[in-house]
């Protein structure tokens, strides 16, 4: 793994210059996991790539996901095979090779409430699962699915009522940190070689004799522009895909509507359970989902065509995923028991089906213009096909041979070295004076790059305290959030480099004002930046809390963007 540089204030300055200064094969609009795919896809193809993201990396859909990296059960009965091997190559790869330290098996539960017909039924989609996971698999797959009795069940998932199952399969999955994740994308590659930049909007477009030649981009921090050259423009701009067609002009390929899927997170201790669970709904399905010491719960599946940047969850969002798994849990959830709540928009590409639950999963790259490629659908777990896809696009456009996509063998910042980490965690703990529990924790957050973020606490011990009102992350993991991975505000810190917004009963409140005086000499706030910052977050959380106990979309949506933005971004109010 090359160097990888530290995406801080000065890295920033660098970057803007190096818009200005030089022209790029290719330029990504939009930091989700796909625009960071994408760009890693053509670094390491050796093109000269530039990244940029109107808002913060995965602030849209990437971090607002149900954090799995999954087949897809669902689409075995929609007899999307492909889509199922191709997810599940995907996830076996990054829990293998690619990103180990971020993606983890998780087994789930499948419980069964028919006596004859649906045992058979299920595990002839299971027997596919397991086979299909196996094809070419890269090492020893995951567990094979297992049988168990109603008592076998309820000894794995105690929080179960007796009469909602007559048995059930146990399966495995996995899960990660999905705002991590694309961060960790974004990160490697900036290692080889691309220029990566957050809060830089792309505002218009130039051409040139028929073709797209580049984009004027503008920092959303200062307001300076800059005009950038480039063979290529992706549009990888998720729900935004059809705004920024617009900003291109011309007619584009496809559209992309918005499906909005909504989460609520609840304290571990609220639900007695060993594994993750699936339960079908009328419209789709519904995990319960482990995440260290909490569940996520989600999720639903809405048409969405209001405001794109912050989808609002009504209190009809929550009292939906409340309804349906009460029926299955002997003590129910209420909603004083929830301690986060976050909703998030799917692209789905549009025509398939008047019903978002059928619109398609598969994603689609089209050429609407010379200079000009854009890549939307799919889902998570295959940002790396996608990507992969979108950059043999470029190659029609681009003025060199671009060889084939190596991404399957190039592992993420943090992954080298991370299974040597792991058996020296002892080790760490005892050089830093850090519990066992904290060491993995930092383990499976930064992998390998872990004694790095401890040495920010070599001169300042006290980086070694947890964060106020935020136990489970240390201040140090705040520095480093500013000084390596490009977080510019504090709501980058509290919503996505760390997840306090949605694990903590003050969703960050608390936790604000002490990060924000932690990380002001990195980002070189006063202290009147200081109090912005924290008036800020502390509006956001208020209008999200008002908007979850709004009747309806409408009602949510207006309550919701009424909060002040800490980046006034204008095309579409955001990019991913």
């Amino acid at each position: 793994m090359p160097v990888v540089p530290a995406l801080g204030p000065d890295q920033r300055a660098r970057a803007w210059a190096e818009l200005a200064e030089q022209p790029f094969e290719v330029l990504v609009v939009g930091g989700g996991v796909t625009g960071a795919g994408v760009a890693l896809d053509a670094a390491t193809r050796g093109l000269r790539t530039a990244l940029v993201e109107a808002r913060d990396f995965a602030s849209g859909t990437s971090s607002r996901s149900s954090k799995l990296f999954h087949g897809g059960l669902r689409y075995l009965e929609q007899f999307d095979f492909t889509l199922v091997r191709e997810a599940l190559h995907e996830r076996d790869l990054s829990v293998t090779r690619i990103a180990p330290h971020l993606v983890k098996p998780v087994p789930f539960l499948y419980p069964l409430e028919h006596r004859v017909w649906e045992r058979p039924y299920v595990t002839a989609g299971l027997v596919l699962y397991d086979q299909l996971a196996r094809l070419g698999a890269l090492s020893t797959p995951m567990p094979r699915h297992r049988h168990l009795s109603r008592r076998g069940a309820r000894q794995l998932f105690p929080a179960l009522k007796p009469d909602a199952l007559v048995g059930a399969v146990r399966y495995y999955d996995a899960q990660a940190d999905d705002a991590r994740h694309t961060l960790g994308v974004a990160r490697t590659a900036a290692a080889y070689g691309a220029t990566v930049l957050n809060s830089a909007e792309v505002i218009s477009f130039h051409h040139a004799g028929g073709r797209v030649t580049g984009v004027r981009v503008r920092d959303v921090e200062t307001g300076a522009e800059v005009d950038v050259q480039a063979e290529v423009v992706v549009n990888a701009t998720g729900v935004w895909t059809d705004d920024i067609q617009t900003l291109v002009g011309g007619r584009g390929r496809f559209h992309v509507r918005a499906s909005k899927g909504v989460h609520i997170v609840v304290p571990r201790d609220r639900i007695n359970g060993e594994s993750g669970l699936i339960l079908r709904t009328e419209k789709s399905v519904l995990f319960v989902i482990p995440w260290g010491s909490h569940w996520i719960v989600g999720t639903t599946d809405t048409d969405w065509d209001l405001d794109k940047a912050h989808p609002a969850a009504s209190r009809a969002d929550i009292d939906y995923i409340l309804e349906h798994v009460n029926q299955v849990l002997a003590v129910p959830i209420t909603h004083d028991d929830i301690t986060g709540v976050y909703a998030g928009l799917r692209p789905l590409l549009a025509g398939e089906s008047e019903v978002t639950s059928q619109l398609s999963r598969e994603h689609a790259v089209a050429r609407p213009m010379p200079g000009v490629v854009a890549v939307a659908g799919g889902k998570y777990t295959t940002y790396r096909p996608m990507a992969a896809d979108a950059v043999d696009a470029v190659a029609d456009d681009v003025t060199r041979s671009v060889p084939p996509s190596v991404t399957e063998n190039i592992p993420l910042v943090g992954a080298e070295g991370y299974h040597a980490m792991v058996n020296q965690l002892h080790g760490l703990s005892e050089r830093w004076g850090i519990p066992h529990f904290r060491a993995e924790h930092l383990l499976n957050r930064y992998g390998s790059e872990t004694p790095e973020v401890l040495g920010l606490a070599a001169d300042d011990r006290s980086l070694l305290e947890p964060v106020p009102g935020a136990e489970g992350y240390l201040m140090v993991e705040m520095v480093w959030g500013a000084s390596h991975e490009g977080a510019l505000h504090l709501d980058d810190l509290l919503a996505r480099r760390t997840r306090i917004s949605i694990e903590t009963s003050h969703r960050g409140v608390v936790s604000a004002e002490p990060v924000a005086r932690a990380v002001a000499g990195v980002l070189g706030w006063d202290e009147v930046r200081i109090g912005n910052e924290v008036d800020s977050y502390r509006a956001r959380v208020e209008a999200e809390r008002r908007s979850q106990e709004a009747a309806d979309d409408q009602a949510a949506d207006a309550v919701r963007i009424a909060a002040p933005d800490t980046r006034a971004v204008a095309v579409g109010r955001a990019l991913v």
